[in-house]
């Protein structure tokens, strides 16, 4: 199954796969070329775009591997290219710099497992209008996972942006957040993770830890750094430092993920629901992990059909979706309760036809994650939709999980959709989804890319870890559920709104990012930042960047809104509390709301 193996029918075939793929001007390695998945020990067909390796592959072929996805990825921000290098146990000496749409994980059933010594990096780009000239401001869309990276430098650098998440990886070092020099950089997200040395932040404007360790100080922070069941975090200080930390996570459940076991069968393990943690779930002393055989997923192409897909989930498979593009028909839709949905090398699901791509009916324990959602130029009224609109089933024993789930209305190609994500069903878990109305790419412009908001929660008992929201036309997120939970959430307003009267809302200038609906009775959120960058040159004002009911059960903790550039700005923080941000660079932090 590596490369050092006498070659077999099947890689003679994948010799001859080789040269169509060299004419397309990238040659995967013939060696990591993978068979017709027949049972648990062989090597599963995730086709072309995924690379596994053992520890006996030579050093120079995995790590030419690593540079020329590099180098196809590098500058390929809105391109339609997924990939992901699988590394199985074993020590591995490489400089794995990742580019766009590039996953690198480990197949161990521990982190430590895959022992990477040299680099899993990510390093900032070129830009002129940083006083560093580099930044990391656009570095989204990569991720690291279940792995352990032993540095040889002198530190290990993850210089990333939203959308970018480093989950279950033991840094045996020292870690590197921002680009160097103080260049920008608008991160970021880590969780079931281990540090062992310093933490340098940097220039992150924001960043959350959950259920993690750090094992040296985290260094600095600009304006919104949250730690949630973390062990080693830093202590509560906002605004200054504006570190917010909350000693556990109230529940929580892992992000579902691929290891091969000790005898060599392909398995996915499926975390348990935790409450009031701190630290990781591999720890010493954790208990064992539940794992689904392979054989269980329909293992999907992107050019399978929504309609063939579907027909796997109901016959009862869980979904594997190997890198590349999905374009839908119809919606996905999964409603057995218990399935899985994992993307392996950030694969997209593009509905075309107006109808959402994904639709979950309201049931027990389905686990949604590592996809992108790309709205098509036919508007969908939504993009994910989390059970029915009256869906009133308790889930709290087994909820509904979504985690790395990320939108994008506009940037690869024109795109419109009224709401991206909406939650009906109670107790799910929200865990690192960042809703994006382009502000570059392709297909921008405030009458193209249209959308009108980013996230919806009407199901009760919701928690959000990492919820981040932009640039949507009217609120970014409205929650109407009750006892809903948010520990962190980052937002940008729209940047180009034209005209005040053409963007405000029922109660005033502007529309809230966040919006608690009257009704709410109970709700509460820590370590909230909104950011205004009003670019067309006409002043606009936002009221206020988070709106809610004034009742003692509504309570918000360490809330900043910080002008960026441009003109006009946010008046007040949340309701009529806090000072404008308008004209200039200014922050305006609120300690607790009411």
């Amino acid at each position: 199954m590596t490369s050092h193996l006498h070659p077999s029918r099947r890689q003679l075939l994948a010799l001859a796969a080789t040269a169509t793929a060299a004419a397309a001007g990238f040659v995967p390695s013939p060696a990591l070329a993978a068979p017709a998945h027949h049972g648990d020990d062989e090597e599963p067909d995730f086709g072309p775009n995924v690379f596994v390796y053992g520890p006996g592959t030579p050093a120079a072929e995995i790590q030419s591997t690593f540079d020329r996805l590099f180098a196809r990825q590098e500058r390929n921000e809105m391109g339609t290219d997924r990939y992901a290098v699988l590394l199985k146990p074993g020590r591995y000496e490489v400089d794995a710099r990742l580019g766009y749409y590039t996953t690198v994980a480990g197949l161990g059933a521990h982190p430590d497992d895959v022992d990477v010594h040299g680099a899993v990096r990510v390093v900032g780009q070129p830009d002129p209008n940083s006083p560093a000239g580099i930044s990391a401001l656009t570095n989204f869309w990569r991720s690291a996972e279940n792995l352990a990276v032993t540095p040889t430098d002198w530190s290990n650098q993850w210089a990333v942006s939203q959308a970018s998440p480093m989950r279950r990886v033991h840094v045996k070092g020292i870690l590197w957040l921002e680009p160097g020099n103080g260049g920008y950089s608008s991160g970021g997200y880590i969780a079931d993770s281990k540090v062992d040395g310093v933490t340098i932040n940097g220039s992150q404007q924001q960043w959350l830890t959950r259920d993690s360790e750090l094992g040296g100080d985290w260094t600095n922070g600009v304006w919104n750094q949250v730690f949630s069941g973390v062990l080693g975090a830093p202590a509560q200080g906002f605004p200054d430092p504006p570190y917010t930390t909350l000693p556990t996570s109230p529940v929580t459940r892992e992000k579902p993920y691929l290891f091969v076991d000790a005898a060599g069968r392909w398995r996915v393990a499926v975390p348990a629901l935790r409450r009031n943690t701190a630290g990781t779930t591999w720890a010493a002393g954790a208990g064992t992990t539940r794992s689904l055989p392979l054989r269980d997923f329909f293992i999907a192409r992107p050019g399978h059909d929504a309609q063939r897909i579907n027909r796997e989930l109901a016959r009862g498979k869980h979904l594997l979706l190997t890198p590349g593009v999905y374009r839908l028909d119809r919606a996905l839709r999964v409603d057995r309760p218990g399935t899985v949905v994992l993307g392996l090398g950030m694969p997209s699901l593009a509905p075309r036809t107006g109808d959402a791509a994904l639709r979950v009916a309201d049931v027990d324990g389905v686990r949604i994650a590592g996809v992108l959602v790309d709205a098509g130029e036919r508007e969908s009224e939504v993009l994910v939709e989390i059970g029915s609109r009256h869906a009133h089933r308790d889930h709290a024993r087994d909820p509904i999980s979504v985690q790395d789930v990320f939108f994008r209305i506009g940037g690869p190609w024109v795109g419109r959709a009224r709401t991206s994500l909406v939650v009906n069903s109670d107790h799910t878990l929200i865990d690192n989804v960042w809703a994006w109305r382009g502000d570059h790419g392709n297909g921008i412009g405030w009458t193209t890319n249209t959308a009108d908001t980013g996230v919806v929660v009407n199901g009760a008992d919701v928690t959000a870890y990492g919820l981040f929201v932009e640039h949507y036309q009217r609120y970014q997120t409205v929650w109407n559920g009750e006892r809903g939970r948010t520990v962190f959430y980052q937002s940008e307003l729209p940047y180009d709104p034209p005209s005040q009267a053409g963007w405000s809302s029922p109660t005033g200038r502007g529309w809230a990012s966040y919006r608690v609906g009257e009704r709410v009775r109970t709700h509460e959120a820590w370590g909230l930042g909104v950011y205004s960058y009003f670019n067309q040159g006409v002043d606009i004002r936002c009221d206020r960047a988070i709106e809610a009911p004034r009742r003692d059960g509504v309570r918000f903790h360490d809330m900043v809104t910080v002008f960026l550039d441009g003109s006009g700005g946010i008046e007040k923080t949340v309701n009529e509390v806090g000072v404008p941000v308008v004209g200039s660079y200014g922050t305006s932090p609120v300690i607790s709301y009411p």
